[in-house]
């Protein structure tokens, strides 16, 4: 095998990428990612051991992060970036052990003699070809003797913490932090450093993962509502006006709010894309009159969308595909978010230099005319659903409200997915569906009315409001003076990559049962390791619309 790579759920054949990544990358890139990920784990087996003594370095935490979601899919498709990133992780483990040990022998007054595992004493190599050499040696498949259950719990946990890492890494930049979130990071990595971990310690962290992930999540919700506002219903418009324009994908609303800011007197209108759908909702971003509306769907429908359009195209985060050659010139890259040949935005003095990207929407002239669209609702945040629980509460007493259906995640070009345009379809007309993430835009177009003014379709928002959505289940619970498994509710979930495995950890984490989930199942899921997630909570893959609607139904 040139590779190996099983993290989403596009994997080659349900099995896993051999020689070329689903997603586009290439096998040097798929190598490099795994050998920055046992750097990574080198690093905090230190870090982990120098939390335990009180030295923390904010630096060091941020480079974990970082580096974990530099991994996820559809972010870093650049080998020569990763090359750097991988130098400087070998800085970084050296001054977190300098740290350390100062600090051991400080305390102890001895020269350190513990047993660290190998990994510890990695060199890197000095050339990209030697380091592509060292990753083939470190992948998924390399450690002997390991049987697929315990391979596979290894797997959730580290895919878990990289979805993690993408949501921390979010809530920082907006200035939020958490010791327990910070603190995972080292005590998880650390534990996959260690090859004869066993199942049992391995299913007990990914339990703790969940319930951390859960803090992150609300640390996240806490940094949005405190800079943007907390989000309010809100008409999107998918009208497309006369003029420059510039596209805004992936999920970073720092950057969005910076861009519309630098760009509020120069006559371009500005478009979310993707998972950028729910800003519209917060106070603080709608407030920008050039805010113009929503353009296009989901992530993997944007080579066809952005192909021949006189717009300039900013990607903040994951989701980024191969461009076209059609719009190759035109689209640009930040953050962590790196593509060959992709003009790239840097920060400098914690501001980003946009000039670039404004000049080529100008340049370009934008959209000849307009072009009609519909109106779409987002910004059903907790706050907003909670705030109308007077009004729920009694349409269900009174039998207007039969059932609730979380129908979110993300979304994906894999067949199969058709499934859950079908499911939100037949929803019966008595049924209010709550959603999220970009898997909304299977059916978010569609008209679903409302009941007693309760509208039937409720967008949450971005993937990382699967907390709002907890939250609005918990309310209802302690309303209705019930478990959430209790709630009539059901939860069917897609999945693409790897942050949606760390919300479905902290769903189980937190005892929710009887989730569907598609529209394949993780390959990185042993046989075994299933049938335990069947037993405890009762989780199950999608069948058909009517076969699971009828069954969601029943009572």
């Amino acid at each position: 095998m040139d590779m190996f790579c099983r993290q989403c759920e596009q994997t080659a054949k349900g099995v896993g990428c051999t020689s070329l990544g689903v997603c586009g990358k290439t096998a040097d890139v798929a190598i490099l990612q795994d050998l920055l990920l046992y750097s990574l784990k080198a690093i905090a087996v230190y870090g982990n051991l120098a939390r335990q003594l009180q030295v923390k370095d904010p630096d060091t935490d941020l480079f974990i992060m970082e580096g974990l979601f530099t991994t996820v899919t559809n972010v870093n498709f650049d080998a020569e970036e990763i090359e750097k990133i991988i130098l400087r992780s070998y800085e970084v483990k050296e001054k977190i052990k300098r740290d350390f040990l100062g600090s051991y022998k400080k305390k102890y007054a001895k020269d350190f003699d513990g047993k660290l595992p190998q990994l510890v004493n990695w060199i890197p190599a000095t050339n990209i070809e030697g380091l592509i050499d060292q990753g083939r040696a470190v992948g998924l498949m390399q450690i002997p003797n390991m049987d697929a259950d315990t391979r596979s719990l290894r797997e959730l946990l580290l895919l878990g913490l990289k979805g993690m890492a993408a949501y921390a890494d979010h809530a920082f930049i907006l200035g939020k932090e958490d010791e327990e979130v910070s603190s995972f990071f080292y005590k998880g990595l650390a534990a996959l450093a260690d090859d004869k971990i066993g199942s049992e310690k391995l299913i007990e962290l990914i339990m703790e993962f969940g319930k951390v992930n859960f803090k992150c999540l609300e640390l996240l919700d806490k940094a949005h509502n405190e800079h943007f506002g907390s989000p309010q219903p809100t008409k999107v418009s998918l009208l497309i006006r006369k003029g420059p324009a510039i596209i805004v994908s992936g999920h970073d609303l720092l950057d969005l709010e910076q861009l519309l800011e630098d760009t509020k007197d120069k006559g371009i209108n500005i478009y979310t894309h993707g998972e950028m759908l729910p800003a519209h909702g917060y106070p603080n971003l709608k407030k920008y009159k050039h805010l113009a509306g929503h353009f296009g769907g989901a992530w993997q429908e944007q080579q066809k969308e952005f192909d021949n359009i006189p717009a300039a195209i900013l990607m903040t985060t994951n989701c980024i595909q191969k461009p076209r050659p059609s719009y190759e010139d035109r689209i640009f890259t930040t953050g962590l978010v790196a593509f060959p040949g992709v003009k790239h935005i840097n920060e400098s003095g914690n501001k980003k230099d946009f000039r670039e990207l404004i000049d080529k929407a100008l340049k370009l002239g934008g959209f000849r005319q307009e072009m009609p669209g519909k109106e779409i609702m987002t910004g059903f945040g907790h706050k907003a659903v909670l705030g109308l629980a007077g009004k729920i509460i009694e349409a269900v007493k009174a039998g207007k409200i039969r059932h609730f259906f979380l129908i979110g995640g993300c979304d994906g070009a894999k067949p199969g997915r058709n499934y859950y345009t079908e499911f939100a379809q037949k929803v019966p007309p008595d049924c209010v569906v709550l959603t999220l993430a970009c898997g909304k835009f299977r059916f978010n177009k569609l008209d679903f009315g409302a009941i007693e003014g309760i509208p039937r379709l409720v967008d949450c928002g971005q993937c990382n409001d699967a907390y709002s959505a907890i939250i609005i289940a918990s309310g209802l619970a302690e309303a209705f003076k019930c478990g959430i498994n209790d709630l009539p509710l059901s939860i069917i979930l897609s999945w693409y990559e790897q942050k949606a495995v760390c919300i479905l950890l902290t769903l189980l984490s937190l005892g929710v049962k009887n989730i569907k989930l598609g529209p394949s199942l993780p390959a990185f899921v042993s046989p075994d390791v299933l049938k335990l997630l069947v037993k405890e909570f009762n989780i199950s893959p999608v069948t058909s619309p009517d076969k699971d609607l009828k069954e969601a139904l029943k009572d």
